[in-house]
C-alpha cells in the first residue's frame, strides 16, 4: 500500500505541474498539428496524389513517424529536466519504484491523449481509409503505452550520463525498432479490415515487450537512483 500511495502522490504532482505549465502538452500538440498540415500540403501538391485511397501505406507509416517523434519530445526529458536538488528530495520521500512507476503512468496518460488528438487531426486532413476504426484506435493506445514505457526507462538511464542525447539514441534504437514494426503491421491490418484474430500474435509480442521493458526498469532504476 505504501508503494501505491507514493506512486499516486507523485503521479498527481506530475499532473499538477503539467497543468500549470502545459509545456509538454502544448509543445507536442503544436508539433503534431503543424507536421500533419505540412504533410497534407506536400501530398496535395504531389502529382498523381489519389485522395480516394490516401496512399494507405504512406498514410500509416507517416502517422507512426509523427507519433514516434512526438513521444521523444514529450517523454525523453522526463528525468533529464529534473534538477539534482529535486531528485535528491524525491529520494528522501519516496522509493525508486514509486518514482519510475509514477513517471511511466503519467507518460502513458500524456501520450495516449496526444496520440488520440493526433489521430483526430490526421483524419481531419486526410481521407479516412481505416477499415476497422476500433482496432486501429486500440493499436494507437498500445503504441502510446509502448513508447511511454520504452522512453521513460531510457530517459531514466540517460539522466545519469553526461551525453544524454547520444545515449538516448543508442539505447532506444534496438528496442523501439521492433515496436514500430509491430505497430505498423497491426495498424495496416486495421486499415485493411483484416480479421482481428490474425493480429493476436503481434499484440502478444507487443505486450511481452512492454512487460520486459517495465520489469527491466523496475529492476535497474533502484541501482541507477543510488548514483
Amino acid at each position: 500500500m505504501k508503494l501505491i500511495d507514493q506512486t499516486w502522490e507523485l503521479f498527481k504532482k506530475e499532473v499538477v505541474l503539467e497543468w500549470r505549465s502545459k509545456y509538454a502538452f502544448n509543445g507536442v500538440l503544436l508539433y503534431v498539428v503543424s507536421t500533419v498540415f505540412v504533410c497534407y500540403i506536400s501530398f496535395s501538391l504531389t502529382p498523381g496524389f489519389d485522395k480516394s485511397t490516401g496512399y494507405k501505406v504512406v498514410w500509416n507509416v507517416l502517422f507512426w513517424i509523427i507519433i514516434l517523434f512526438a513521444s521523444v519530445n514529450a517523454i525523453a526529458k522526463s528525468f533529464v529536466q529534473e534538477s539534482k536538488s529535486r531528485l535528491l528530495y524525491y529520494y528522501s520521500i519516496a522509493s525508486p519504484h514509486a518514482i519510475i512507476l509514477s513517471k511511466t503512468i503519467y507518460n502513458i496518460l500524456l501520450m495516449s491523449l496526444l496520440s488520440i488528438l493526433a489521430l483526430i487531426v490526421y483524419l481531419v486532413f486526410f481521407n479516412n481509409t481505416i477499415g476497422d476504426p476500433l482496432f486501429y484506435f486500440i493499436t494507437v493506445l498500445l503504441g502510446s503505452i509502448s513508447f511511454s514505457t520504452v522512453f521513460t526507462m531510457i530517459s531514466a538511464i540517460a539522466s545519469k550520463a553526461g551525453n544524454n542525447g547520444t545515449l538516448m539514441a543508442i539505447l532506444s534504437f534496438p528496442v523501439i525498432i521492433p515496436v514500430i514494426l509491430i505497430l505498423i503491421r497491426l495498424s495496416k491490418s486495421a486499415m485493411d479490415g483484416i480479421e482481428r484474430s490474425l493480429s493476436y500474435g503481434n499484440i502478444g509480442v507487443l505486450c511481452l515487450i512492454n512487460v520486459i521493458v517495465m520489469a527491466t526498469a523496475l529492476l535497474l532504476f533502484p541501482y541507477i537512483w543510488r548514483d
